[in-house]
């Protein structure tokens, strides 16, 4: 048995053993969990797909005379941000657009720039267009403004992305005969590919299945800087389905996370476009995990070999909400480039990279290394089986 503490204090010495996920792996198929249990102190995961539940907080500063933005009106390069928080606090979503885009009025719709393109640009040190405006106040009497904000000017910002890093997830096809468009990419008819978006054996959330370390305030990895878990992210669904051993085969646990988006790398925050669907952003998550015991080498050690996802229609289950899975494949299988569903062989396509995944992994390994990265005990862990009774759905009601 050991405390985080006990860890942290093997941090500061330079003692530290410090393995990724995927090192862990080999490692304990070489020396076994008891011995694993015994050397290592910390397992680092990684994973960078998009995250459309991604957003920024930015308080942009007063301007001479003030501004009331809250309650008005505000765009960063004509993407349209939410603005009723505070006079100069605003917040651009990942999934936002520009009012002038056609979205899928000429179907499939290309979605070029949105909100997660702002963020990145923000982050790399561009120079941002801000327009805004607002009804005028005695203590706010300015009611227009057309300026530039970068990093370097505003008083804060930072991201807060409310569902991040979900723990495992959907395998996408499409039974019906056309090609559809979806946030899985595009799906031929018939069955024609397979689209997934998980790192598998390096992931986080699949690398501590029942939240022994996971919680609020755990820190973290995110989009290149240090941040935090800032608790159970939105749709976080610990009742999944799961093997006897705990380990989840669909999606299940998300959290939501924060950090200072100054300190941040547009390396690992990319804004993106899916033909026929929108905007997202790719964001890069990494968490360390403390191996406590020897249940933790276990979890921490599973492959892809071991980890399984579902395979899901989307061309009529998902938008339709009926539950069914197709078939059960695991990563081992995704990653070779082919899968078998309903006895049809198809080309099997990641939208999360795992090579990325595995440099926010070492990057992460090489921080506590250094001692400039110590661990965090959350003061509130993320609620497991049976915790919350499944996510919830909107049913249409009469009045």
């Amino acid at each position: 048995m050991k405390t985080v503490q006990e860890i942290n204090a093997r941090i500061r010495e330079g003692k530290v053993v410090v393995v990724t996920a995927e090192e862990m792996v080999g490692l304990v198929a070489r020396k076994g969990t008891k011995v694993a249990a015994r050397e290592v102190d910390v397992v680092t995961t990684g994973t960078f797909g998009p995250m459309c539940s991604s957003g920024m907080f930015v308080n942009v500063g007063h301007s001479k005379p003030r501004i009331k933005i809250g309650g008005g009106t505000c765009s960063l390069n004509d993407v349209p941000c939410y603005c009723g928080i505070a006079a100069v606090d605003i917040y651009i979503g990942a999934t936002a657009m520009p009012d002038d885009d056609p979205r899928n009025k000429v179907y499939p719709g290309e979605f070029r720039y949105g909100g997660g393109h702002v963020i990145e640009e923000f982050v790399a040190g561009k120079h941002i267009k801000l327009v805004a405006s607002a009804y005028g106040t005695d203590c706010y009497p300015r009611k227009k403004i057309e300026t530039y904000i970068s990093r370097e000017t505003v008083n804060e910002a930072y991201l807060y992305n409310p569902r991040n890093s979900y723990q495992n997830y959907n395998v996408a096809v499409n039974v019906t005969d056309r090609v559809i468009h979806t946030y899985m990419g595009l799906l031929k008819p018939h069955i024609g590919n397979a689209n997934y978006c998980s790192a598998g054996q390096l992931s986080p959330l699949l690398k501590d299945p029942l939240y022994r370390t996971i919680g609020l305030g755990t820190r973290i990895f995110l989009g290149g800087g240090v941040g935090y878990v800032a608790g159970r992210g939105t749709q976080h669904n610990p009742d999944a389905p799961r093997t006897p051993e705990g380990l989840v085969k669909a999606g299940a646990g998300t959290i939501a996370t924060t950090g200072n988006a100054k300190l941040m790398d547009p390396r690992f925050l990319k804004g993106a476009s899916f033909v026929g669907y929108g905007a997202t952003m790719f964001v890069g998550v990494g968490i360390p995990i403390p191996v406590l015991d020897e249940e933790m080498a276990y979890f921490t050690s599973r492959s892809d070999e071991e980890l399984y996802a579902q395979v899901v229609d989307y061309g009529n289950d998902y938008p339709n909400r009926v539950p069914r899975s197709l078939a059960e494949v695991s990563y081992a299988q995704l990653k070779t480039g082919t899968v078998t569903v309903n006895g049809k062989e198809i080309s099997a396509f990641p939208l999360s990279s795992y090579s990325k995944a595995r440099e926010i992994a070492t990057i992460l390994k090489e921080w506590i290394t250094s001692g400039t990265f110590l661990l965090s005990e959350p003061v509130e862990h993320l609620p497991g089986p049976g915790a919350n009774g499944g996510m919830q759905f909107l049913e249409e009601r009469s009045s």
